[in-house]
């Protein structure tokens, strides 16, 4: 239950059908017999999400004949989606989250593709995911975008007295992620955008030096608007994405995009249009992407628009649990009858 966007949108899920009258259990594995029981003697459950309404149960590990009974059960991670499989009727219908094509930098892709093809209904969060369950394995799947919560992210005023444009990137070990790639697109930009600014965050400080003009090391969920807001420009060189919470989140709260064509942010980032898109990879490209935004006030100023109108209109959490909540239901109807 670590803080990632990933885990956000599956505690986000599991909160709001929760709250919606839904009994809803997380199995959460807790590497041993006694800190499963330690945490569970003290109702443990993410700190960082107050008020949360869904129940957790910590397991030693994954185990099909200890999961509870259900309408549905859902595998949210190729670790736990052959469990789901093995799982008994008792459990309910059987669906699989794919946030990720995990299989490029989670385990081994034999293992990881295994999964894709496991008696699963499928649901994944960007076109890009349906295209690879499609292409790869002949599996057809729903699409259901993550929203942003605009509760938490969405434009607030910030003062800022630093040099701008302020550009700002999540920092990751992750090589995919695409740390160096945005480090080197910056430094060709510098010398023609001498006020640029990097700004850095991240759960963790670099291990090694990286030039960050400042970084901001695990901040406070109730802080990521105001880093968002006062940033001119979110740079996201992550070579491959599911989807990308980060990026979306800093649209929302009124910053421009430049981002690698990840696959996942096709569904927010139209070149020209709500972003500027670089091919995957290509650093050189990414670096004169940035050039633009950063040298061109009013092309910021109308892309930021469009990207904030794209992710705060086209997803939204009430209508994406009413669609879950519908397909979990149909799914139930399905294996009782």
């Amino acid at each position: 239950m670590r803080i990632a966007g990933g885990v956000r949108a599956i505690l986000t899920y599991a909160d709001r059908l929760a709250a919606r009258g839904h009994e809803v259990t997380l199995v959460v594995p807790a590497r041993g017999a006694l800190r499963a029981l330690w945490l569970n003697a003290r109702g443990r459950s993410p700190d960082w999400m107050p008020d949360f309404h869904a129940r957790v149960r910590w397991v030693p590990g994954w185990d099909a004949a200890r999961l509870p009974d259900g309408d549905a059960l859902v595998a949210t991670a190729w670790q736990s989606a052959p469990v789901a499989a093995a799982a008994p009727l008792r459990c309910g219908a059987k669906f699989y989250l794919v946030q990720h094509y995990e299989s490029l930098y989670h385990g081994d892709p034999a293992a990881v593709d295994a999964t894709y093809r496991l008696p699963l209904e499928p649901i994944v969060i960007s076109t890009w995911l349906r295209d690879v369950l499609r292409e790869r394995f002949a599996r057809e799947a729903e699409v259901l975008v993550t929203p942003v919560d605009r509760a938490l992210f969405h434009r607030v005023p910030v003062s800022v007295a630093t040099s701008r444009p302020r550009v700002l990137m999540l920092h990751h070990e992750y090589a995919w992620k695409g740390v160096a790639d945005g480090v080197a697109a910056v430094a060709r930009v510098r010398p023609r955008v001498p006020g640029l600014r990097l700004v850095g965050f991240g759960v963790k400080p670099p291990r090694e030096r990286v030039p960050y003009d400042e970084f901001h090391a695990n901040p406070p969920q109730e802080t990521l608007a105001a880093l968002y807001s006062g940033s001119d420009i979110y740079l996201c060189p992550s070579w491959d994405e599911g989807l990308g919470m980060p990026p979306m989140e800093a649209m929302a709260c009124g910053a421009a995009l430049v981002t690698y064509d990840n696959g996942g942010c096709r569904d927010y980032a139209v070149d020209g249009e709500t972003a500027l898109v670089a091919p995957r990879r290509d650093v050189e490209a990414l670096a004169a992407a940035l050039a633009r935004m950063a040298s061109d006030a009013a092309l910021r100023a109308r892309l930021a628009a469009a990207g904030s109108a794209r992710v705060t209109t086209a997803f939204d959490w009430d209508r994406a649990v009413q669609r879950l909540e519908a397909r979990l239901a149909a799914g139930a109807r399905a294996r009782r009858a």
